[in-house]
């Protein structure tokens, strides 16, 4: 049997997550950041899922996303209300999972040409 290494091209996709760092196909990032198919926003000034308000909505929102996938850190934690209703109000779908379920549903949604966003929060 032959094996073959096919890797992703036309996106930036995530190879590896730990507990302090998500490495994509081009860098390791050790601080939160935002993700899309054709960037990425590094240096997302958020440590912790309870911080995230309202104000936080438009960060994400100006990616113009379909889809949001938020990947909480090693542990699912969810955001507080506001945050959650800033995207449903504008009819866009949001997901809160750990980071490592947040790595590999972005990565299935940006291989089928998908409009997704994930925010990954990491520890400072």
């Amino acid at each position: 049997m032959d094996l073959s290494l096919n890797r992703p091209e036309g996106y930036l996709f995530v190879r590896r997550v730990s507990a302090g760092s998500v490495t994509l196909s081009d860098r390791e990032l050790g601080h939160s950041f935002l993700l899309a198919p054709d960037q990425v926003i590094e240096h997302w000034r958020v440590d912790n899922a309870h911080a995230l308000d309202a104000s936080h909505v438009e960060n994400l929102l100006a990616l113009q996303p379909e889809l949001v996938i938020l990947g909480t850190g090693q542990q699912q934690v969810f955001p507080m209300a506001a945050f959650l209703a800033g995207f449903l109000r504008k009819g866009i779908g949001i997901e809160v999972m750990d980071n490592a379920a947040a790595a590999r549903t972005y990565n299935l949604l940006a291989s089928e040409g998908r409009k997704v966003v994930a925010g990954f929060i990491l520890p400072g």
